[in-house]
């Protein structure tokens, strides 16, 4: 089942997206459907061999909408959409206002003073002056007759919405204003004037005008704050430039063509300064190229013949040619901005509150007016007071500011993502990462490059030179195909050394391997393989470079050893200022690997990770972060392997970085394109101030429901004089629904660096995880000697006499040195090789105080 986008037209309030939803739902052959009212799309995932688009069109037309076709990738609306739904109501709140202001003013005049035209004033003109603003007013329902179109038709289904609200109150005003006019003429022929003074107060057309003028005026500002919510989206679909230059290599001439009638293998021709209009691999040429769009990375990426280009970036400076790989919706860019759209009509638990709400609330809104009413007959206030009491409860009621809350900030939540090169699947990925107490990193290619590097040369014979060393090694070496060799291959060239002839070369799997070099023989492999050979003074002992996470390869000529060279994994250039911001943050960080314990903890060293599951094997990757979530642990899983796929799969929220395998970034919630693992804080960072902006929105949504009820009913009326008119009414419901967009819209300006991320969590620092018995082994073990030392960051320390007691307790615990600062909150600890640092942050809570953050020197 393949999840599709659509398109819907007609909706007005959440109410209109939960009806569709529960229409479509009955449907067998839909298995998930989730619709937007503010992005006013459906994602729904269906079997095709039971339903066809035109049976999905039918049901949503049966419930009273429009569905118009699947979303056509790009950003591009699908046929029969319109184009700009906020000009037309921004022409609808212009034409009610033509005839409303005249409406205003005629009937509004005489009250305050101002003089009207003569053949509208005086006693014996009211009938005329009353017959002028129906006139007036029918116009204006015609012009906004949109609302009672749908809000009658989904009263009539027993599924009112907004819509409905506003239709019913409208309509009694209007059609008690006929009747007053129906008095007023009886009363006119029968000379009885007293009636047509009478009834000439209690004409209610301008109310009816005003209520929809300023509903269609809160529709259009809200369509203008909801368009600025996919702002993310349209500067995607601008950067595919809508021209490409094709090259015919057999007539060697060059043709502009459109974007849509580029083919897979076409050439094309780039120019400095021109977007490249599709993904490929180049053929010719170089250039730096500015992908910042996309990815978020704001540094250009040099690229040559053989590199992968991507449609929408910019080439900065160079010429070339690529050959097409992808088009249409199979780019880049077009998944992108598809993923990007899924995400923002998607729905994240949070909604599903708001959604119940609405379910029942029009219905009870509808009651409550109806109540209000008859209450107001019953106390003995008269038919005027009592309807617009009702009409009043009618039109402040709507729900919009509610069921834009929800919708509106992942809107903006997913597009600031994407802006950053943080793509966010869905609106569940969306809340689910603020949650998160554990982070579980796979190690090889996450945390590290995934490929080896030549960290150490070191000579053990004068007789040879760092240079000479590498150059007979690399010569050897470059036979092999093992990424240990050609991690030394690859550390030659860069020095740009000229390679010796090889014979007699010979592949040992799993020790090494031999061959003759420029007359000599080479011996290189791991120290089993260098004992079996009786190489000579072999004493070296390379178990340092085992700890520091490094693979030691001795080297031997004519069975003497001369050298070691380590290789290893190295680490990405910000995995170490990652984890230690996200440990700042009270996230208890794991380093998962299949490496054996050893290396692994070598690696965690440096990185400064005390928490190590290593020696695991790649089906047992899942079954960690379930034996995880047995302990009541909400795991991150931050991964980018294929073997990394069942545990993304099983975790809490999953993490794929962008170079990854297809398989890991499919299996994976969130998606960080610029391949750095300090996005993961960002990702963090913005699910948590999306979920704080929700939880604003829904508050002030239902604040203002509980306060505006009750005021609009008249309940305060008695106690304060205090009830509020339907005019004024419709304006503040549609205020209240564009503050929830607006406050939704703070955070387009969210900063997503990580300088401020520690004041987001200040809560204690979750326990280490304890091992699962079978496939791996968790350890907490803080490595190095007498000389390792750790700064310990300090809440609660006030006076000298708590610094002590915080250098009694850790000198107690058996540092060796202890030295405690009250001006920056900190201790820094020297020697203790086997504490850890849960009994650091034991002891140090014991004596009263709090340890936020662990730094190892």
């Amino acid at each position: 089942m393949e999840k599709k986008v659509y398109e819907i037209e007609g909706m007005s309030c959440t109410a209109c997206a939960s009806a569709i939803e529960r229409n479509l739902a009955k449907l067998d052959g839909v298995e998930d459907v989730s619709v937007s009212y503010a992005s006013e799309k459906m994602n729904i995932r269906f079997d095709e061999n039971k339903l066809t688009e035109n049976d999905l069109e039918k049901a949503v037309a049966s419930t009273g909408y429009k569905l118009v076709g699947k979303n056509q990738g790009l950003g591009k609306k699908p046929e029969g959409v319109k184009n700009d739904h906020g000009s037309q109501l921004r022409k609808r709140v212009l034409y009610s206002l033509a005839f409303t202001l005249p409406l205003l003013y005629i009937s509004m005049g005489p009250m305050i003073g101002i003089p009207i035209p003569g053949f509208l004033s005086g006693h014996t003109n009211l009938l005329i002056l009353a017959i002028t603003q129906l006139l007036l007013t029918i116009p204006v329902l015609i012009i906004n007759r949109d609302i009672y179109n749908i809000g009658f038709k989904m009263l009539y289904k027993r599924t009112p919405n907004m819509d409905s609200l506003i239709a019913v109150g409208t309509s009694a005003a209007f059609i008690y204003s006929i009747f007053t006019i129906y008095m007023m003429a009886y009363g006119f022929g029968n000379r009885m004037d007293d009636m047509i003074m009478e009834f000439s107060h209690n004409l209610y057309f301008e109310s009816a005008a005003i209520i929809l003028l300023l509903i269609t005026f809160g529709k259009y500002l809200e369509a203008r704050a909801k368009g600025r919510t996919s702002e993310a989206i349209k500067k995607l679909i601008e950067l595919q430039p809508q021209t490409a230059l094709r090259f015919d290599p057999i007539e060697g001439t060059e043709q502009e063509i459109s974007i849509e009638e580029v083919r897979k293998d076409d050439i094309l021709i780039v120019k400095p300064g021109w977007k490249i209009p599709t993904d490929g691999n180049i053929t010719e040429g170089f250039s730096s190229v500015d992908e910042s769009m996309l990815t978020g990375e704001s540094i250009p990426v040099d690229k040559a013949s053989g590199d992968r280009v991507i449609g929408g970036s910019l080439n900065k400076n160079g010429y070339f040619k690529f050959k097409v790989l992808r088009t249409g919706e199979d780019t880049t860019l077009s998944q992108i901005i598809q993923l990007v759209e899924s995400a923002q009509s998607s729905k994240a638990p949070i909604a599903r509150l708001a959604d119940r709400i609405s379910l029942y609330f029009v219905p009870a809104v509808l009651l409550i007016s109806a109540v209000t009413f008859v209450v107001w007959i019953a106390l003995g206030q008269d038919f005027v007071f009592a309807l617009t009491s009702a009409i009043a409860v009618l039109v402040i009621s709507c729900p919009c500011a509610l069921g834009l809350a929800t919708p509106t900030a992942i809107m903006v939540g997913t597009g600031k993502g994407a802006e950053n090169g943080i793509l966010i699947k869905t609106g569940e990925a969306l809340e689910g990462a603020h949650k998160a107490d554990t982070i579980v990193f796979d190690k090889t290619g996450t945390l590290t490059k995934g490929e080896p590097d030549v960290t150490d040369i070191i000579l053990l014979d004068d007789n040879f030179t760092e240079d000479e060393l590498l150059k007979i090694a690399a010569s050897a070496e470059s036979n092999s195909e093992h990424p240990l060799s050609e991690a030394i291959v690859r550390k030659a060239r860069e020095k740009s050394l000229a390679f010796y002839d090889v014979s007699e070369f010979q592949a040992i799997p799993g020790k090494g391997i031999t061959a003759v070099v420029n007359q000599i023989n080479v011996l290189i492999g791991n120290k089993v393989f260098i004992t079996e050979n009786n190489v000579q003074d072999f004493s070296y002992d390379a178990d340092l470079l085992s700890d520091q996470g490094k693979t030691p390869l001795y080297i031997s000529f004519n069975k003497k050893l001369v050298g070691i060279i380590s290789v290893a994994d190295t680490l990405k250039e910000r995995s170490r200022e990652a984890v230690s911001l996200l440990q700042s943050m009270s996230l208890d960080v794991i380093m998962l690997t299949g490496d054996n314990k050893r290396t692994a903890l070598g690696i965690a060293k440096k990185l400064g990770i005390t928490n190590v599951i290593s020696d695991v094997f790649p089906e047992n990757k899942a079954q960690v972060i379930k034996e995880l979530q047995s302990r009541n642990k909400n795991v991150i899983m931050v991964g980018d392997g294929i073997n990394d796929a069942p545990a993304l799969a099983q975790a809490n929220t999953s993490i794929a970085i962008g170079n990854g395998s297809d398989i890991a970034i499919e299996a994976a919630d969130i998606i960080l394109m610029k391949n750095d693992v300090m996005d993961v804080s960002k990702a963090i960072k913005l699910s948590k101030s999306t979920i704080r902006n929700i939880k604003q929105n829904l508050f002030w949504a239902f604040f203002y429901n509980i306060i505006g009820i009750p005021v609009a009913a008249g309940v305060f009326y008695y106690s304060f004089g205090l009830r509020l008119d339907p005019i004024f009414a419709a304006a503040a419901m549609s205020l209240s629904s564009v503050s929830v967009v607006t406050n939704a819209l703070r955070l387009k300006g969210l900063k997503l660096d990580t300088g401020s991320l520690t004041s987001i969590c200040p809560s204690p620092l979750p326990a280490g995880a304890k091992a699962p018995d079978k496939s791996a082994t968790i350890s907490n073990e803080t490595n190095g000697g007498k000389e390792m030392m750790k700064k310990l960051y300090i809440e609660g320390m006030t006076c000298g006499h708590c610094t002590a007691r915080v250098e009694k307790a850790l000198k107690e615990l058996g540092f060796d040195e202890v030295t405690v600062s009250l001006e920056d909150k900190s201790a820094v600890v020297k020697g203790g090789s086997d504490i850890s640092d849960s009994d650091i942050k034991a002891k140090v809570e014991d004596a009263g105080y709090e340890v936020t953050k662990i730094e190892l020197l």
